[in-house]
């Protein structure tokens, strides 16, 4: 039996909003959980990323795949314009799921 699974593509930036991380995950909960506990990745450890300000969820994890791979691709300013369009305020929109932290 093969079962596909849904997926989020992500944002995430530092407190000053200096550098954006895109990723992808079956488990958005999770994942932003890694990353805010410092076990989230190299890359989002040394930027001090923790503040998930976008993302959006697919049906299959090969669409979130794919939709990685195009945002990876976009200058800064079309990524800042896309969190802005539904984070304004660019808040972290995880900051209430996890009391441990």
């Amino acid at each position: 039996m093969n079962t596909i699974r849904g997926g989020y593509v992500y944002m995430i930036t530092n407190t000053h909003k200096t550098t954006i991380y895109i990723g992808v995950t079956n488990n958005i909960r999770r994942r932003t959980h890694e990353h805010k506990s410092g076990v989230g990745g190299k890359f989002s450890k040394k930027y001090n990323l923790h503040c998930l300000v976008y993302y959006e969820y697919f049906n299959s994890i090969r669409e979130a795949i794919r939709r990685e791979k195009q945002m990876k691709s976009w200058k800064r300013a079309w990524k800042e314009n896309k969190i802005t369009e539904i984070n304004p305020d660019w808040e972290d929109l995880a900051a209430d799921w996890y009391d441990d932290l």
